[in-house]
């Protein structure tokens, strides 16, 4: 079981591998409104500035903007755990093209935590396209007690709620992991969230806490040697870190990546989707796209539209059980 602290939870309140096929030159239809796009496109991203996932965005639209001719404007709303761009997707945007988001699990267990009237996961968003997932990890301070995942674990066994552990918000992905394998080990720590990884790891360098949990803003604190990794939640071992177990070799059978994509508004005429998700896709695959796809170690979980949209119907499923069976709520 974890636990949280109230001056968190105050905190919070207020703030499918794919082989690349070859694509043809993208083309720019005129529509019923006039050619798209004709003006910049506004994409939020639920999370502050920095990591791999903002370095793979802006790369890949900087590829949009060569082959739409106009750009794609981040524009960073981070709070809410994650769910201010999915706030107003809902009620503020057109379904015009011009607003898009970042899409990430949260937003489809969100509706399952509260009472209170949020959004239908999936009726509520055009799925444009799947893009990758995160790389996960555990990372404490590299001269602290903890030299093994077994030792954070026995030092939670000894002393319960002690330990503390930070992640990008209640209910988040590596938050349900976490309180998973705090379950099975029946121990206890305690969880201090964050609005995103690179706050975590800033606490954890300046010993406010005692170990991240999240995704791989850690990493080049990990290669400078000013943290150790305990563990990365990949299938396979990576070959930057091959010392470090997966939650596989550490005997929990766990895979988390968190698979994140691209949608929009409800209602978006099929059209718009087909040119958005083809000039996603073709950034995507650009040489140097996936240059930092291999320099994050970030997994290959490309899905088109139309699969997009089944893994959200079946992954809402999947949120409504896990809230239900850990009892969790952000009421």
């Amino acid at each position: 079981m974890i636990r949280m602290t109230r001056r968190a939870a105050l905190g919070l309140a207020a703030g499918a591998v794919l082989a690349p096929p070859v694509l043809a030159p993208l083309a720019r239809p005129a529509l019923a409104q006039g050619r798209f796009p004709n003006r910049p496109i506004r994409f939020l991203i639920p999370w502050p500035p920095g990591g791999s996932l903002d370095a793979l965005h802006r790369q890949m639209f900087e590829i949009m903007n060569k082959d739409l001719g106009q750009p794609v404007v981040i524009e960073n709303r981070p709070g809410a755990r994650g769910t201010q761009a999915a706030i107003f997707l809902v009620n503020q945007a057109q379904p015009d093209g011009y607003t898009l988001a970042h899409h990430h699990l949260s937003i489809l267990r969100h509706p399952f935590l509260t009472k209170q009237k949020t959004w239908d996961p999936v009726a509520d968003f055009t799925y444009i396209m799947q893009v990758s997932g995160f790389l996960f990890g555990t990372a404490v301070r590299s001269d602290g007690p903890y030299k093994t995942f077994k030792d954070l674990i026995e030092a939670a066994r000894r002393r319960p709620g002690h330990v503390t552990f930070s992640t990008s918000g209640i209910a988040t992905t590596n938050h349900l992991a976490m309180e998973e394998i705090c379950e099975r080990e029946g121990v206890q720590m305690t969880h201090v969230p964050f609005r995103g990884s690179q706050e975590g790891v800033t606490a954890l360098l300046g010993r406010q806490i005692d170990v991240v949990a999240d995704a791989s803003s850690w990493r080049p604190n990990v290669e400078a040697g000013e943290l150790r990794l305990l563990s990365v939640w990949t299938r396979e071992r990576l070959a930057a870190f091959p010392d470090t177990p997966t939650l596989h070799d550490l005997g929990y059978g766990m895979t988390v990546t968190s698979p994140y994509g691209i949608t929009g508004p409800k209602g978006m005429d099929p059209e718009l989707v087909e040119i958005l998700h083809r000039a996603f896709r073709k950034a995507w695959e650009d040489e140097a796209s996936q240059a930092i796809v291999k320099r994050w170690d970030m997994p290959r979980e490309y899905l088109g539209p139309a699969d997009y949209l089944a893994f959200a119907r079946q992954r809402a499923e999947y949120e409504k059980r896990m809230v239900a069976r850990l009892n969790l709520s952000i009421d």
